[in-house]
């Protein structure tokens, strides 16, 4: 009973003596088994990775690991080359704040598919990793990790291919830490990007998360690599399983077990030294951590040591158990160094007393996140990609412009220092084998100075909006489908100096604006369109009729057709009436016939008679009458 009272006591004493708050609620956390259509559970920890689905495109497919750290996952997702140089997770309702975001890579389970896919990674369009040859044998190579401020309540992660073989990707882990994590006094704006370069548990044989040290979870799980030498024979490990005050605390969490391994110097060799290969020219923040855990040491002064970084003392006098406050308490430092050459080289020189001693290492490239594109320019050509059916091969995912290494094809940026954005300042998609039509959005790409669609078989109008793009320089449409006439707001584009329409099935009469302007001082190509007037070099246009003329027509023409269908209405009912009479008469023929020769035979009696007594008459004298 005594004994679980103790333990409970215990681990009371170790919640209070790190900072935590119990009523603090758990950081957001997003697992994602790439490829997999379920959610999965993984051993020992009882890991949750949610299913992938409607993040992205690509192709899943079963997975092979590629070190033992590794999350346990059967599944991954890889991307062709077919389907862009450019492919990205787009991950939304992510709250506001500072994340550690991780990528496991994995092999296609596949004896036909590259080994060794070579291939960049970016988050939030910075570039923050690049797989080298021989990235399978190593353990710190199977991820890559960036800790960053997310603040548009999504995230964007993506992998751009470098001919080498197609991305493949394992998992993704977005987890949120304490937004002072890592912070650095330049870090006010939450610009900065600190990469995992490497962590070091020093004295330490295995490899370790925090979830596997039962740290807390807004640590973010770190990965520590073992380290048990740094040179073999040059220093020796020492060991507690007394519990670390200060240890877990924020802002960074660390894990308490993380102090209870280190490495000491030895009477040979008092000094301790680590060295690494880093790339040149870059910013790195250092985090060295320390306990004292020697049982040979038991008070101030008796270690104390200088720390170089490159030749360069860094801190100086260095005493863990007056720094800290006591005996088995963390303490951590931290410093910032610029590296010219390949090597990082961290010397912990001794002073006073005992040889120096070190637990954990931290090294991280301090990148600055890249300006995003302007996000109506990024609409806008998303609606583009849209209306002209973009061919997979051509990507467009992610950020236009960022990274700058990785800008989509066929678009041109520039950066803007008074809007701190980047712009798109051209766009050539000739001979894309592009259809669809030109969509009146176009106008949002406001900085546009080249556009160049020609070649291609894109139908429809030429939208009016294009004249509102007063930076336009460049218009090549030609080789299209483009009907209908030449919007008169082309005639605004006073920078324009060439124009190429040629090649379409546009008509009417070129804008006087417009053509009086291309004649004087730029180029223009209007042929190949046979509807086409009013320049030299197309066929001249018809009379051109006053507004009072043309309504006259229109009333005239009306009344022509009215006249028209009323002569045509009234033919049409007297040839029916004609119709219906000799209808009639056909059915009463017979008896009309005999009523006619009735009438005829009684006259010719009545004449005959006649004739009789006139001769009767002639014969016996004058009547009496006469």
């Amino acid at each position: 009973m005594r004994w679980c009272l103790k333990m409970i006591l215990g681990a009371l004493a170790l919640l209070l003596s790190s900072g935590t708050v119990l009523s603090r609620r758990e950081p957001f956390g997003m697992r994602i088994s790439c490829g997999s259509w379920l959610d999965v559970r993984t051993t020992p920890t009882n890991t949750l990775w949610y299913k992938d689905f409607a993040y992205t495109g690509g192709i899943p497919t079963n997975a092979t690991s590629t070190s033992s750290i590794s999350p346990p996952l059967k599944t991954l997702r890889y991307f062709p080359l077919s389907g862009g140089p450019e492919s990205c997770y787009n991950i939304n309702r992510v709250p506001k704040g500072r994340y550690s975001v991780r990528v496991f890579f994995g092999l296609v389970a596949n004896p036909n598919y590259d080994s060794e896919p070579l291939f960049d990674v970016s988050i939030e369009g910075t570039q923050v990793h690049s797989l080298r040859p021989g990235w399978t044998t190593l353990m710190e190579q199977a991820f890559a990790e960036g800790i960053l401020f997310l603040k548009d309540g999504s995230a964007s992660i993506c992998f751009h291919s470098t001919g080498h073989g197609d991305p493949a990707v394992l998992s993704i882990e977005i987890l949120q830490v304490d937004d002072n994590a890592y912070y650095l006094r330049s870090d006010s704006s939450n610009g900065l990007i600190f990469r995992t370069v490497t962590r070091l548990n020093c004295g330490r044989g295995k490899p370790k998360f925090d979830e596997d040290f039962i740290g807390s979870h807004w640590g973010g799980d770190r990965f520590w690599n073992p380290v048990l030498t740094f040179v073999h024979g040059s220093d020796k490990q020492v060991s507690t399983e007394e519990s670390i005050k200060q240890a877990s605390v924020s802002p960074n969490f660390y894990p308490v077990a993380l102090y209870q391994s280190a490495l000491v110097g030895t009477d040979k060799l008092p000094e301790l030294e680590y060295i690494m290969d880093v790339d040149p020219n870059r910013n790195y923040s250092i985090w060295l951590h320390f306990a004292e855990i020697d049982p040979s040491i038991r008070g101030v002064g008796q270690r104390v040591f200088d720390i170089s970084i490159n030749g360069n003392i860094e801190f100086k006098g260095v005493d863990i158990v007056k720094m800290s406050g006591d005996r088995e308490a963390a303490l951590v430092l931290n410093t910032t160094v610029t590296i010219d050459g390949r090597t990082l080289t961290i010397s912990l020189i001794p002073r006073v007393g005992h040889h120096a001693l070190i637990n954990a290492i931290e090294v991280f490239e301090i990148i600055t996140a890249e300006a995003k594109t302007l996000v109506d320019e990024v609409r806008a050509l998303q609606k583009l990609k849209k209306s002209l059916a973009l061919p997979q091969r051509l990507g467009w995912n992610g950020d236009p412009c960022i990274p700058q290494q990785h800008p989509w094809v066929g678009a041109d940026c520039q950066f803007d220092p008074v809007k701190s954005k980047w712009v798109i300042d051209g766009i050539s998609l000739d001979n894309q084998g592009l259809r669809g039509s030109l969509p009146k959005e176009i106008s949002k790409l406001s900085h546009l100075q080249t556009l160049n669609l020609s070649g291609n078989s894109i139908q429809g109008h030429i939208p009016s909006s294009l004249g509102s793009i007063s930076s336009l320089q460049i218009l090549d449409l030609s080789y299209n489908f483009f009907n209908g006439s030449i919007p008169e707001s082309l005639g605004q584009l006073t920078s324009l100096r060439r124009l190429n329409l040629n090649g379409n099935s546009l008509s009417g009469k070129v804008p006087a604006e417009l053509g009086g302007r291309l004649l004087h001082r730029a180029s223009f190509n209007f042929t190949d369109n046979a509807g086409l007037c009013g320049i030299p070099g197309l066929r001249k246009c018809g009379p051109n009729l006053i507004a009072s003329s043309k309504i006259g027509i229109a009333i005239g023409a009306l009344v022509v057709f009215l006249l028209l269908t009323l002569c045509l209405v009234i033919c049409w009912k007297r040839q029916k009436n004609i119709l219906r009479a000799q209808a009639i008469s056909a059915r009463e023929a017979p008896y009309a016939k005999a009523r006619t020769q009735f009438a005829r035979d009684l006259q010719m009696s009545r004449h005959g008679s006649t004739q009789g007594h006139a001769r009767i008459a002639s014969e016996n004298g004058p009547s009496l009458l006469s």
